[in-house]
């Protein structure tokens, strides 16, 4: 079956943003040795008949928006904005049960080079939340919100871990989260992926001074959720 296009969200001549897919790597890792699909690079390539660097990290599981530069010497100045804390993420997740309206969580996580604890930020607000009749073990209903997430750390699955450490997990995260609940979203809603979307991304462009902010809409599987939320 042939892959489809991937959405692209902003494009210069220093950088593309495009909207990736759920379980896509963006390129090979030790982590995904056992992973053979192709790459976000790889696809990239096909599409576009050229190689692109990627700037910064998307977990494989999660969706939304990426940034790549088109030229290798484009991507220290950029670098240089996720070092200085000069690049604002927000993430949309949907969790288990009903979460405080809004906080902080400051909890180091774990690098798994090194084994060493890392300290990590995340701020969290409740856009919504919902009551469906359908029950999950052990209760007769079950309950989700809709979060938005801002990081201020970029650890390897920060968000996931943060969220499962204040007992509100993402739905689909096989990793950190709660299988009963992923089990009732494939067998009800034939949704099979992490609900965890990188929505926005801004920053001032180091070369046009331009303030941009990049929106990657949501998926079709997020389309569904929210329409069962209404």
């Amino acid at each position: 079956m042939q892959q489809k296009a991937l959405e692209v969200l902003y494009e210069d001549e220093y950088i593309l943003a495009v909207n990736k897919p759920n379980n896509v790597l963006i390129h090979y890792s030790h982590y995904a040795r056992n992973i053979k699909d192709a790459t976000l690079i790889d696809l990239l390539e096909r599409q576009f008949k050229k190689r692109f660097f990627p700037l910064h990290r998307l977990d494989r599981k999660t969706s939304g928006v990426i940034i790549l530069a088109k030229e290798k010497e484009f991507i220290s100045l950029f670098q240089e904005l996720f070092f200085k804390d000069q690049i604002e993420k927000t993430y949309l997740g949907i969790v288990r049960g009903f979460s405080p309206a809004e906080g902080t969580i400051d909890s180091p996580v774990k690098n798994p080079d090194t084994k060493v604890y890392k300290e990590a930020l995340t701020h969290y607000k409740t856009l919504a939340s919902v009551t469906l009749d359908i029950p999950v073990h052990p209760y007769p209903q079950s309950r989700y919100s809709l979060i938005e997430l801002k990081p201020n750390t970029g650890r390897m699955h920060q968000l996931r871990i943060h969220l499962n450490k204040i007992s509100h997990p993402l739905v689909g995260d096989y990793k950190y989260g709660d299988r009963f609940h992923n089990r009732m979203y494939e067998e009800q809603f034939d949704c099979h992926n992490l609900f965890l979307h990188a929505s926005t991304i801004a920053f001032t462009h180091p070369h046009t001074k331009e303030v941009l902010k990049i929106k990657a809409p949501i998926n079709e599987n997020w389309k569904k959720v929210m329409k069962l939320f209404k």
